[in-house]
């Protein structure tokens, strides 16, 4: 098996050390494996995604990253149909955008949110 060596934020192994007891993963290796299995699955479904979609994306981020989400949603602005922005607490805020246009592109929507660090979560649903 290849080793591989990450940098990882020490709040993220907080995380990482809780879900690995709960869960019941040997160690933190095992649980990166589970992890990276899944991403690679959503990403072979994304991938798999063709033609006219109908689908939301929803993402979870601190406010002081709002201004990437305004650059975001204005790159897609041809497939953004509604885009609804909602104040958790204090500083932390949700975006939900039902999105229509080619599955690629949504896919690429999506992919773009989740490669930015300040975002804390993003979901894409297909409906």
């Amino acid at each position: 098996m290849t080793i591989v060596s990450v940098s990882i934020p020490e709040e993220m192994v907080d995380e990482m050390d809780t879900i690995q007891k709960s869960m019941g993963f040997s160690g933190r290796s095992e649980l990166i494996r589970a992890a990276l299995r899944g991403l690679i699955a959503d990403n072979r479904e994304k991938n798999g995604i063709s033609g006219e979609v109908n689908a939301l994306i929803v993402a979870t981020h601190d406010q002081s990253n709002e201004e990437a989400v305004t650059r975001l949603k204005h790159s897609f602005e041809d497939i953004v149909k509604t885009h609804l922005h909602n104040k958790l607490s204090r500083r932390s805020c949700a975006e939900l955008f039902l999105v229509q246009g080619d599955g690629s592109k949504i896919t690429s929507m999506a992919s773009a949110f989740q490669k930015d660090e300040g975002m804390r979560s993003v979901k894409l649903v297909i409906v």
